[in-house]
């Protein structure tokens, strides 16, 4: 599962940088948060609250942090053109979904199997799920009603 979700990432960013349509619908000028926004508060954070501290763990909570966090630019990004194309929709509906999924597979375990405590996961999961949420709301209103994607301001 790894190597599918390492190769589908690496062809996605390859599609939105060198597939000749896909590539035209990145708009720069729209496309303005700062990354470092981002990335500086949830290094402090991993340093701060981890579960062991070492490089290793810090590094692995940290990229639980960024990972729930790294939506945001996309989300941000779809909230201002506020017209969404049908593989974008379908993109961050997807991406969406494999996290709520996650954290079936959370309740899944956390029954099943004794002593299934990770409590960094799933608070960052369900920040990140919850970032999707709005975007959720807007997507299945606009399927129910067979409409385009269109945010409102």
């Amino acid at each position: 599962m790894k190597i599918i979700f390492l190769g589908s990432s690496f062809s996605i960013v390859w599609y939105m940088r060198h597939h000749k349509i896909v590539r035209r619908s990145y708009d720069r000028d729209q496309d303005t948060f700062r990354h470092y926004f981002l990335v500086l508060p949830c290094l402090l954070l991993a340093l701060l609250i981890n579960e062991k501290f070492s490089f290793k763990e810090v590094m692995w909570t940290f990229s639980l942090y960024l990972e729930a966090v790294a939506i945001l630019p996309q989300l941000v990004l779809l909230q201002r053109t506020r017209n969404i194309d049908n593989l974008t929709g379908q993109y961050v509906f997807l991406l969406g979904a494999y996290r709520a999924f996650y954290i079936l597979n959370w309740i899944y375990r956390y029954f099943t199997e004794p002593h299934y405590v990770h409590w960094i996961p799933w608070i960052s999961g369900l920040i990140q799920t919850l970032l999707y949420a709005d975007f959720f709301y807007y997507y299945f209103h606009s399927w129910k009603n067979n409409k385009k994607l269109e945010l409102p301001a």
